[in-house]
């Protein structure tokens, strides 16, 4: 890991640099570390709902489409004072779609952890999302985690299809294997045919209902 960041004078920053002025990289696409944690989430609310909630005593999350928190990206300056006033956040959950050119699934793994640095450098407390592609994201997703720290994972939108359910699977094994996470912060379902080998191991998982989950069970369906 490394740091090789400057600031160039005279340039507009149309990349967004100064998220990233002061990080340590690693891999060799250089993407920013996020620091480990030891704070667990008590709730979770997603961030589009969190502009609208005074109640601040829950981690924002951004497991929701990702044209509802692109904003936080084009203007993070904006949205950093509401933001702080959470127990923490979750890093942003930029989609990688398989049939997404790779650099483009490169280009939103760092922009969710460059996110995560500033939040951090801005005193922030932050825990690092993972989100795997198929076997070709695993050569820079897990960049920027430190092994052995609190990760989270998405699972929701990936149980009910059979072929989403596959590369979920395969792709938190690799990341179990890679990272050895002391615990997984999992927004969706955890079922036992996938979460119960990590258990197993000792790993702690904290598991929360999504909020399309719960709506449907207050309303019955």
């Amino acid at each position: 890991m490394s740091k090789i960041n400057g600031i160039r004078t005279g340039c507009r920053d149309v990349f967004h640099s100064y998220l990233v002025h002061d990080a340590r990289y690693d891999g060799t696409l250089e993407i920013p570390v996020i620091e480990p944690e030891s704070a667990l989430p008590n709730r979770l609310i997603s961030f589009s709902k969190a502009l609208k909630s005074d109640d601040y005593d829950q981690w924002v999350h951004f497991y929701e489409d990702d044209g509802g928190f692109e904003r936080v990206w084009n203007k993070p300056g904006v949205y950093l004072p509401k933001l702080k006033q959470f127990n923490g956040v979750i890093t942003p959950d930029f989609s990688l779609y398989r049939d997404m050119p790779l650099v483009m699934q490169a280009w939103n793994s760092y922009r969710g952890k460059a996110l995560g640095h500033w939040w951090q450098s801005n005193g922030m407390t932050v825990l690092p999302n993972v989100r795997t592609g198929d076997e070709r994201t695993y050569d820079f997703c897990y960049n920027g985690i430190i092994p052995g720290s609190t990760i989270c994972v998405g699972s929701h939108g990936c149980m009910k299809i059979r072929e989403e359910r596959k590369y979920f699977s395969k792709g938190l094994k690799a990341t179990v294997s890679r990272l050895h996470p002391a615990c997984i912060v999992v927004y969706g379902s955890a079922p036992d045919d996938i979460f119960s080998e990590y258990i197993n191991m000792g790993i702690r998982i904290l598991q929360f209902d999504s909020e399309y989950s719960l709506s449907r069970d207050k309303t019955g369906a």
